[in-house]
């Protein structure tokens, strides 16, 4: 009973982080030049299964093309299984929990051949069982089409709790039964503090609260 009230869920508390995709229209318009050089057949993403980043025969090249979409955000996806994340943006992820990513520099540069602003690559590698079954509310799909037999589905009307005893002194993570990442309030007002998500402005980062109201 009294783990129950301790991970009872609450609104305000924890989030699914995830890039923004509200911005409409064609997206960023950077483009990895030299994925195809990177990956090692037959992968057909640089991101391995397990995470993290391999062996790099190179830096990542990547190139913003005014005519493919916008300039990038402080957060992007879609980066061969990676998100694109900006200087200021990592600084606060090395602050509050550097435990929880992994980055891998990259030769950014605009159109014309100039070197653009500091940009990485980045990964969530920290994976913890800590979701509290018993006191969440979730559709929790039991199969073998799924690599780990389980599987959170998050759609509807959802409310997660999380086991503190598990979590520790985490405040980014993954789930093993979900392929999102989920963050805390310390890192939310983090990325506020530092004026990366505004009133106004999301910057590319989408805080989606765990418990739906």
């Amino acid at each position: 009973m009294e783990s129950t009230i301790t991970n009872e869920p609450k609104p305000g508390e924890f989030f699914k982080l995830r890039p923004d995709a509200r911005r409409g229209g064609k997206g960023h318009g950077v483009v990895f030049e030299n994925e195809q050089v990177l990956l090692m057949p037959p992968r057909l993403i640089l991101q391995p299964d397990e995470g993290g980043f391999p062996p790099l025969r190179e830096i990542p090249r990547l190139v913003y093309h005014r005519d493919e979409g916008v300039p990038p955000q402080d957060l992007e996806g879609g980066m061969s299984g990676y998100w694109l994340v900006s200087e200021r943006l990592r600084q606060v992820m090395d602050a509050v929990d550097p435990g929880a990513f992994v980055f891998t520099e990259t030769d950014y540069r605009l159109a014309d051949g100039s070197q653009g602003p500091t940009y990485l690559l980045c990964d969530v590698i920290r994976t913890l069982d800590a979701l509290d079954e018993d006191t969440s509310q979730l559709n929790i799909v039991i199969s073998d089409d799924y690599e780990e037999g389980k599987y959170y589905g998050l759609t509807g009307d959802v409310r997660l709790a999380f086991k503190r005893d598990v979590l520790g002194s985490a405040h980014v993570f993954r789930l093993p039964f979900h392929g999102g990442v989920f963050c805390d309030r310390v890192f939310k007002d983090a990325v506020e503090a530092a004026g990366i998500v505004t009133s106004s402005k999301s910057n590319g980062l989408w805080f989606e609260d765990v418990v739906n109201c």
